[in-house]
């Protein structure tokens, strides 16, 4: 790696560093616009590789270095493993590193640049897709996700997901680096600005926007740190009872904030049933329990109204590697010997649902749940006026992931045109509007109280919700037909070599001017 300007035994720590960069963008609102500009020293990196291998090797590394930045907070839980992981999930960087090289090195024109404004991002778009696959951790920290506060880009999440703000982030980065480094492709570089400026303004103006409907009045109860499920119950209990005579529409407890099988406690029911007199609303709370009914654990949101249990129920679907299950337990069960790993693997619903309480339709999420956009479209699809997360980050309460996990609830808003509320036992609970905008003010992680708060409400879908995933798709057949062109050259490549062989044996003549030290010989 030559062109790197390290010593030799420092250049792996360039694209590492590089690739690390981009998560800058995540923990404060006010850095937002580093996701603009913070992939360019790692897109430089790769541009000046010596070769498409060394760029492949770069590309690794510097997604090993990004993976292990953005979980860094998991290294309490996983230990020496969270390095396993990074570098195994950094593997999907290694041909988008190759294709940056293939598309930026030398002195690209301007239809190389064109191509690389789109490729580019599709690569790294097919690398977030991947690793999304709740299997291989899920999609926490998209690149996208770091603009949950920037109502331009919650606007362009309504029309193609964080998907297409990732796309969007990507393609800049690599305009901004054209711009640094290839002089005669600048006009392409300024013309590519102007169209996304253009583009977003576009949305900005005409992207469909959710219908006002009126509001509703969400009740999220943060009980807080505990010592015991007991505990947590009484907390709860305590401090629902604050909010007799308010009037809410709905209670909502944080997740794993009943302990206790409740078709096995029918005691617990009866107090739940008293406090939802109390209030005059339905509670969605929270179970972490094994059942009775069937074996196994589950998580699940349970609706309780007046009368008791309303048979509604979800069980949490998409699990927590490591924290609710262990992969391929025979293989990596020593996880649990080296971190906080589940010793039991929880058990998995087996659909979506949506809820009915006194006339509002929600659809109920837990925890990691509302990282995935397409949950949160499907309950939108399925006629759910309000998305209701019930979260815990108790093991994590003072990292940043409390923070970062409530901002996801922006994006899912802006995504679905569907308010969001997030709440959490332990953590930070805060509530949107269908425009992904803060509905009231957000409780943190040392907050134990019981909050009111008016939450508008909208009809209408968005344009992601109807089109789907379509930016993504957009990407892979972008991708699709580059790899097309690519083969039919390496083809067109081969069959010309194996003509000017050919050629070259036909006649002893033809055969020394080819090699003839005055004739350079082709390549």
């Amino acid at each position: 790696m030559r062109a790197w300007p390290a010593p030799r035994w420092a250049r792996p720590a360039l694209p590492l560093v590089a690739g690390a960069l981009p998560v800058l963008a995540f923990p404060e609102p006010a850095l937002w616009w580093l996701a603009y500009v913070a992939l360019v020293p790692w897109l430089l990196l790769l541009r000046a590789a010596p070769s498409g291998r060394a760029a492949a090797f770069g590309g690794w590394l510097g997604g090993t270095g990004f993976m292990l930045a953005m979980h860094h907070w998991l290294m309490p839980s996983l230990h020496v493993f969270i390095l396993l992981l990074a570098a195994l999930l950094g593997l999907l960087w290694l041909p988008w590193g190759w294709l940056v090289h293939r598309l930026l090195a030398g002195a690209p024109g301007g239809g190389r640049l064109a191509a690389a404004v789109v490729l580019i991002p599709s690569g790294w778009l097919l690398a977030e897709l991947v690793r999304s696959w709740e299997y291989l951790g899920g999609p926490w920290g998209l690149l996208g996700a770091s603009q949950w506060d920037v109502r331009p880009a919650l606007r362009l999440a309504s029309v193609g997901g964080v998907w297409l703000v990732s796309f969007l982030a990507v393609a800049v980065n690599t305009v901004v680096a054209a711009l640094l480094a290839v002089p005669r492709a600048r006009l392409v570089a300024v013309v590519s600005l102007v169209s996304f400026a253009v583009l977003t303004g576009a949305v900005w103006l005409w992207a469909p926007r959710p219908e006002p409907s009126g509001s509703t009045r969400i009740a999220v109860v943060q009980i807080g740190e505990t010592q015991s499920r007991q505990e947590r119950f009484e907390r709860g209990e305590e401090l629902t009872r604050k909010l007799a005579g308010r009037h809410p529409d709905l209670v909502v407890w944080g997740e794993s904030s009943v302990g206790y099988d409740l078709g096995s406690h029918p005691a617990l029911v009866r107090r739940l049933a008293a406090l939802s007199r109390l209030t005059d609303a339905p509670l969605l709370v929270n179970v972490d329990s094994r059942r009775a009914d069937r074996p196994g654990i589950y998580k699940s949101s349970i609706l309780v109204d007046e009368q008791g249990l309303t048979g509604q129920r979800y069980d949490k679907m998409r699990l927590v590697p490591f924290g609710e299950y262990v992969p391929a337990r025979s293989l990596l069960g020593w996880a649990t010997s080296v971190g906080r790993a589940a010793d039991e693997d929880r058990r998995r619903g087996q659909e979506p649902v949506v809820m009915r309480a006194d006339g509002l339709r929600f659809g109920p999420l837990v925890c990691f749940e509302t990282a995935f956009p397409d949950m949160s479209r499907h309950l939108t699809a399925d006629g759910a006026q309000m998305l209701v997360a019930q979260s815990s980050t108790s093991t994590f309460q003072h990292t940043w992931a409390p923070e970062q996990h409530a901002t996801l609830g922006a994006l899912r808003a802006a995504e679905s045109g569907r308010p969001m509320v997030h709440a959490t036992l332990t953590g930070v609970s805060a509530l949107y509007g269908p425009d992904g905008e803060r509905a009231g003010a957000p409780m943190g992680t040392e907050t134990s109280a019981a909050r009111l708060t008016e939450v508008p409400m909208a009809t209408g879908t968005t344009l992601y919700v109807r089109l789907g995933d379509w930016t993504v798709w957009l990407a892979l057949i972008s991708l699709a037909a580059y790899g097309a062109v690519e083969g039919v050259r390496a083809a067109r490549g081969r069959g010309a070599d194996s003509r000017r062989r050919s050629s070259g044996q036909g006649g002893r003549g033809q055969g020394r001017a080819e090699f003839s030290p005055t004739v350079p010989a082709r390549r």
